[in-house]
């Protein structure tokens, strides 16, 4: 079931660096927020506090509160893991193992979280790639390696291990910036889909693509190099790329930086 996010007063550090400071927004259940800016503002940063990701850097910690719903996933207790298994992600680069086959590449996560029996891994998987629009791409070769799917099948492979395990929230940092034109459309369509499902969050350098598959749009922007990225504005998409409140919004949007 799909969650709401609710970030306040968040602060991420590599070491003693300060790299994007006092984020407060909240994501709807069931939306599509997509995060856009220039690089180096902290976007992907940001992106990884919503899953705990962001710990698995050297260095990397946080302050202030993410809440999914009524927990708060940096509270006492709480077990990492646990919050990535409810806050999938899917990377810019796809990555399936290597050596596991199409089957076995969805049905990881559900072997690492519990014991199922091979029909019912056999009816997840299913769903799955047919939720990632791929089923009818790779039923015949469910047993071959998942590396040797094309890049934008690889990628829908991705997504399909990432829903296997029925997460609240998917994160997805930049998942077209390594796709073809075809394959890219094919993703957008799919996180058109996924939204009636899941709580989506999407890390964008294409603006356009923000416009058409997003229904808020965050700006995030920094002072200069050195300094901390920060929320510049979230509003709806249509308002943020027609009349946005902040001027850098606007300076950015109509690539006079950026």
């Amino acid at each position: 079931m799909a969650k709401r996010i609710d970030v306040s007063g968040l602060n991420a550090y590599y070491g003693s660096f300060l790299a994007i400071e006092d984020i407060s927004m909240t994501v709807e259940p069931r939306s599509v927020t997509a995060f856009i800016g220039p690089s180096g503002c902290g976007k992907s940063t940001f992106l990884r506090t919503l899953n705990r990701m962001h710990e698995v850097t050297p260095g990397g910690r946080v302050d202030g509160k993410v809440m999914l719903d009524d927990e708060n996933l940096y509270g006492a207790g709480i077990d990492p893991v646990a919050v990535r298994r409810e806050v999938g992600m899917v990377f810019q680069r796809p990555n399936p193992f290597p050596t596991m086959s199409v089957y076995d590449n969805v049905a990881a996560g559900l072997r690492l979280n519990g014991k199922y029996k091979k029909s019912q891994l056999d009816d997840i998987v299913e769903k799955s790639l047919r939720g990632a629009n791929l089923w009818n791409e790779v039923k015949d070769r469910l047993n071959k390696p998942g590396s040797g799917l094309s890049g934008g099948q690889q990628q829908r492979l991705c997504i399909a291990r990432a829903i296997a395990v029925e997460p609240n929230v998917l994160l997805m940092d930049e998942p077209c910036s390594a796709l073809d034109p075809i394959s890219t459309l094919a993703i957008e369509d799919l996180i058109g889909e996924l939204k009636e499902r899941f709580t989506i969050v999407i890390v964008t350098h294409n603006m356009q693509q923000a416009a058409r598959v997003s229904d808020r749009t965050a700006f995030f922007n920094l002072a200069a190099v050195g300094q901390p990225g920060k929320l510049i504005e979230i509003d709806d998409t249509e308002r943020i790329f027609s009349n946005p409140s902040v001027q850098a919004t606007e300076d950015y949007i109509s690539g006079r930086f950026g």
